[in-house]
């Protein structure tokens, strides 16, 4: 992690409340974050197991569900234990670690949302050269291109925030290190660092967002254009899923990270970052389950431990 200062504690706040209440949102976030990680588990098994997932969509899935364990494991053990703790301090370093790692996770999920879009859009509006366009070898380019970009775009956003002067021990009024906390209490002018974190953020959320709306108003297009009711509804029906999943994370995030300084102001923060690394991961799982019944139909072959066991074969 890059530093340009000896090494501070900063303390997390959290969420200031009665001894009581800390260990009732304990294991509310508790059995919140164990729920994720095993629907997400359960879902990579299931694709993997099951021949009929093997398609660029449900390739997709897989890497989003593997991206979401750990997004919301960056967040979850450390905010464990300060429910149970009255040491609430996190060193420098392990501010600095968390933040790239969790920034990374999220431009990434921005990125890879597109992508998934993209798929839908091709799937739906070029069916029949669907699969001479989403090759094996293009679908793990897009994905590992979804990684490539969150890991540069956190490094870039690392070296100004990092290179900041704390002074003694700041008092974080958050549950995690986030970028709006660490520019607010900032000895020294952020001006700089915010500048640009607000132009890679205008970037890795304008840009995906465009791509979003651009590849649902085709398929929307291309579905009105399907003569039979019976056919709209099956063409729909293939991507109401990552419609409903991309509307929650972006509604979620997008006016946190728009302007990180200034959303630090508001009580409500704390809040907001709760739907996005939590109730948002805990959701999206359920989300792709409700509404696809191949993927319902993988999950009880697992759980009851009837799935085929061939190689994934996209990788």
């Amino acid at each position: 992690v890059l530093s340009f200062q000896a090494t501070v504690h900063f303390i997390l706040l959290g969420f200031p409340t009665r001894p009581a209440f800390q260990l009732l949102l304990f294991f509310v976030f508790l059995a919140a974050y164990l729920l994720t990680l095993l629907e997400n588990a359960l879902i990579i098994l299931a694709i993997r197991s099951d021949g009929q997932l093997h398609k660029p969509m449900y390739f997709f899935l897989s890497k989003l569900s593997f991206l979401e364990m750990w997004y919301v494991t960056v967040i979850s053990p450390k905010m464990l234990a300060d429910f149970l703790s009255h040491d609430k301090t996190i060193s420098f370093n392990g501010c600095m670690t968390q933040l790239y790692f969790f920034v990374t996770f999220v431009c990434t999920e921005y990125i890879l949302l597109a992508v998934m879009a993209f798929d839908r859009h091709v799937a739906i509006c070029n069916p029949l050269r669907y699969p001479v366009i989403m090759t094996n070898q293009l679908c793990g380019t897009l994905a590992g291109g979804c990684w490539l970009c969150g890991l540069v775009t956190a490094m870039i956003k690392m070296v100004f925030i990092a290179r900041l002067y704390y002074c003694g021990t700041p008092h974080i009024n958050h549950y995690f290190c986030d970028i709006s906390p660490l520019l607010n209490v900032s000895c020294e002018d952020s001006s700089q660092a915010e500048l640009v974190d607000f132009f890679l953020a205008l970037m890795v959320i304008a840009v995906p967002l465009c791509v979003v709306v651009a590849s649902y108003v085709t398929i929307l297009s291309a579905i009105l254009r399907i003569p039979s009711a019976q056919g709209r509804q099956k063409a729909f029906s293939t991507c109401a899923s990552h419609l409903t999943v991309v509307t929650l994370f972006y509604s979620t995030t997008l006016f946190t990270y728009a302007r990180p300084k200034l959303m630090y102001a508001y009580d409500s923060n704390k809040a907001v970052s709760v739907l996005y690394t939590v109730i948002v991961p805990l959701l999206n799982p359920v989300i792709y389950c409700l509404r696809n019944r191949e993927v319902k139909a993988a999950l009880k072959k697992t759980i009851l431990c009837k799935g085929r066991g061939p190689d994934f074969a996209l990788r």
